[in-house]
């Protein structure tokens, strides 16, 4: 292997991460969290057509929302799905995972 070069103008960005406790000296959690991202565009390929894949995308999206807020995406969707039919249209915000993330996490808790 090679020596590279490493100019001395870019060794305060290289030594950052020692000043700042919240930063990462690696971004290990962010290819992480992009790693369903890359699978799910193969995915994609497979979705049969437009609409296929406008569908996958909006479920990857109440998915990963969910995760966001601390939600089991199981038991948000499957709320979701349960309330939608007799749910006012005006009213959709409140199915929004951070809306229901308080009567969630409450149920949760109280079934474990």
């Amino acid at each position: 292997m090679a020596f590279q070069y490493f100019p001395l103008s870019r060794w305060r960005a290289l030594t950052r991460y020692t000043e700042d406790g919240l930063l990462e000296i690696d971004n290990s959690a962010a290819e992480r969290a992009l790693r369903a991202v890359a699978l799910g565009r193969k995915n994609f390929l497979f979705a049969g057509s437009d609409s296929g894949g406008e569908r996958a995308a909006a479920m990857y999206s109440l998915i990963g929302s969910a995760k966001l807020n601390g939600l089991d995406p199981e038991l948000y969707l499957r709320t979701v799905l349960a309330r939608i039919a007799d749910h006012p249209i005006s009213k959709i915000h409140d199915l929004l995972p951070w809306n229901l993330a308080p009567s969630l996490q409450t149920r949760a808790s109280q079934a474990a």
